[in-house]
């Protein structure tokens, strides 16, 4: 019973952990939109009909045949920084929350974007040298994991 309880504890923890690596609201990857759909261009809110569990955090999508196509190859379509805003991962180091509908595919990978209360983080990603910024990003996203 000792070593059963030992190894849910186990698997709680590290659940938590890769759950940290994520932007979850509502419970889901990108706010509960299709990270599927982003690859055609769109971004579409996800169904509840239509869910499954990846790297330990839920995923929505709008489709069976998203849904299906996502879990043929789910690490193409995770977005960059767990779902994070790229523009201030790149910038500040810091996480912050995204608006799932300001969004850019960039060398088959999806990136995420704050856009509220006039600042649009894509745009000045974009201005700001969007190469640039993605290597500071991904730096900073190394530091982050390891702390």
């Amino acid at each position: 019973m000792k070593r059963i309880l030992t190894i849910i504890t186990i698997v709680i923890s590290t659940s938590s952990i890769l759950a940290q690596n994520y932007n979850l609201k509502k419970g889901f990857v990108a706010a509960g939109y299709d990270v599927v759909s982003y690859f055609q261009n769109k971004a579409e809110k996800g169904d509840n009909n239509f869910i499954t569990k990846f790297d330990g955090v839920n995923f929505k999508f709008s489709s069976k045949e998203n849904l299906e196509i996502f879990k043929k190859n789910p690490k193409k379509y995770i977005p960059a920084y767990g779902g994070f805003c790229a523009y201030a991962i790149g910038v500040k180091g810091k996480k912050v929350d995204i608006n799932p509908k300001t969004f850019e595919i960039r060398d088959e990978k999806l990136y995420l974007f704050y856009n509220s209360w006039g600042t649009n983080t894509l745009q000045l990603w974009k201005d700001e040298g969007a190469a640039v910024l993605q290597k500071k990003a991904d730096k900073n996203w190394k530091k982050i994991m390891h702390n």
